[in-house]
């Protein structure tokens, strides 16, 4: 590389032009947040990093706030708090569209979008990680399992809503094609005219260290804006960040400022108890905390030694604190870990460590930690064994509907479509009958789907049931104290019964 005084006297002889290498003659450190959003215009696209609130580039979100700029569309996996993060801008009405995966408990954010007061496009999760990598890798399109079969393939999931609660705009049909026997979605990339990006490090080049699980979108958003902005902890020289470590090279980072502070706010601060805490832990269960800890129980019996798992936030994350001795598995998370370990105690309780469901984690020996993109690179291509997640309905042949209620309630889908879709093995996990006493298994779902013909295995409080695909359930467990009848009331298709129909297991 030509150094900074050479290309300096080269343009002062007229043999280069200076406007062809602005990076030479400019530094790429600004001031504050302010100066770094100060060209950002209405309209504009910003592609935004962060998991929850781990991540977020806040000190930004801030200043853009400040700025007013409005009719932006933010292309986040989702979208803060109501009063923290990109929740912020929100609040001030500043964002026209969202691109993203997750809702979430972000109730402003549901309400504006069942309102028609936001247009809001749905991406599972890893896909729409692979269209910001796609962007930035300058690929226009590819193509995916995932989504097929469902609205994210067919078109017809509601972007905006009209006042009196209709259909405005809806999602287009996208082209599928078959490879090898399967059906794949194509996809299109995305690129941004900013990027926003939160790093732990930055040297002068530009170069950028993540910390933990703060690195999930971070490094993908950093590639796919015309104009990246970097907001860190600490700015250091040249040379004293360890080329073998940099996760993102300089090139991508137009401009980079140290963060006034950093709020880094949890979402759900979670604890290993201490073992006093536990024995003054006495009060009597409900019943309705029994029959969850009883799918819990039961469905820590899938792990087998060796396996590789992603769990769902809730009850398929609390089947891990029951493994059984001489099973050893790795916990995968979508937000970018391999190796998860127990909740921290309350002294090492770190922000830039949470897993999927946003809580706070440590790591075991032998872990590692990337990017969203590479996390769903992981699942995509079929290398994780076991997938437990939960369910609104699944039908009788294994169609599972996960991720909205429509007019009424909408999570987003998350990782689920991508998990669903990756051919690892798919368990159930829910109570049997929702609040109102209605059906959850199906002969078909009623709600947008997330994947057809994907589950293996239905555990619930009542029953385990296995899913004969293409010709129905199996009920194969049934828990202490419920008969078959019981089972038939409350299940709303017909099923088999095993001729080795065994009482429900319990992990100890």
């Amino acid at each position: 590389m030509l150094s900074k005084q050479l290309m300096q006297n080269l343009v002062s002889k007229n043999i280069i032009c200076s406007s062809l290498f602005p990076k030479y003659f400019n530094s790429k450190i600004v001031n504050s947040a302010d100066e770094a959003v100060k060209d950002v215009k209405d309209g504009s696209t910003i592609l935004a990093g962060g998991f929850g609130l781990c991540g977020i580039p806040e000190n930004t979100i801030n200043a853009l706030v400040k700025k007013g700029t409005k009719d932006l569309t933010i292309v986040s996996n989702n979208c803060g708090v109501d009063d923290f993060g990109l929740g912020l801008l929100l609040q001030t009405r500043q964002i026209k569209r969202m691109v993203s995966s997750y809702v979430g408990e972000n109730a402003c954010f549901e309400s504006q979008y069942l309102k028609g007061e936001l247009e809001v496009e749905l991406n599972p999760q890893g896909t729409l990680a692979e269209r910001i990598r796609a962007g930035g890798a300058g690929i226009p399109a590819f193509f995916t399992p995932t989504g097929t079969g469902t609205n994210f393939a067919n078109g017809g999931n509601i972007i905006k809503y009209d006042q009196n609660g209709e259909c405005e705009i809806e999602s287009k049909k996208k082209e599928v094609r078959v490879f090898n026997g399967q059906e794949y979605v194509m996809e299109e990339g995305i690129v941004g005219d900013f990027a926003i990006v939160k790093a732990w490090k930055a040297d002068k080049m530009g170069n950028l260290v993540y910390r933990g699980s703060a690195r999930n979108f971070n490094p993908n958003m950093a590639t796919a804006g015309k104009i990246t902005i970097a907001e860190v902890e600490e700015i250091v020289e040249n040379g004293e960040l360890d080329p073998n470590e940099i996760h993102t090279p300089g090139i991508y980072v137009q401009r980079i400022f140290k963060g006034d502070s950093f709020e880094k706010r949890i979402e759900r601060k979670t604890i290993t108890k201490s073992d006093q805490d536990k024995s003054t832990d006495d009060k009597p269960k409900t019943d309705a905390q029994l029959r969850r800890e009883r799918i819990i129980r039961r469905a820590a019996l899938e792990f087998k030694d060796g396996m590789y798992c992603n769990l769902g936030i809730g009850i398929p994350t609390l089947a891990s604190n029951y493994i059984q001795p001489g099973i050893n598995i790795e916990l995968q998370s979508e937000n970018g870990i391999l190796g998860m370990g127990p909740y921290p105690t309350a002294e090492k309780v770190d922000p830039d460590f949470i897993n999927a469901g946003k809580e706070t984690i440590t790591t075991i020996a032998g872990s590692s930690l990337f990017s969203s993109a590479e996390s769903f690179a992981m699942i995509r291509g079929g290398h994780v064994d076991l997938t437990i997640l939960g369910a609104l309905q699944v039908s009788k042949t294994g169609d599972l509907a996960n991720w909205m209620i429509p007019k009424k309630m909408v999570k987003g889908p998350g990782g689920a479509i991508d998990l669903t879709s990756s051919g690892s093995r798919v368990v159930v996990t829910m109570e049997h009958v929702a609040k109102n006493g209605s059906h959850k298994i199906l002969e078909n779902c009623n709600l947008p789907l997330t994947r057809a013909n994907c589950v293996d295995r239905i555990i619930t409080d009542m029953a385990v049931f296995d899913v004969n695909k293409g010709e129905g359930l199996i009920l194969v467990e049934i828990a202490e104290g419920i008969t078959v009848e019981d089972v038939k009331a409350s299940t709303g298709c017909e099923f088999q019964v095993s001729d080795n129909l065994q009482t429900m297991g319990q992990a100890n």
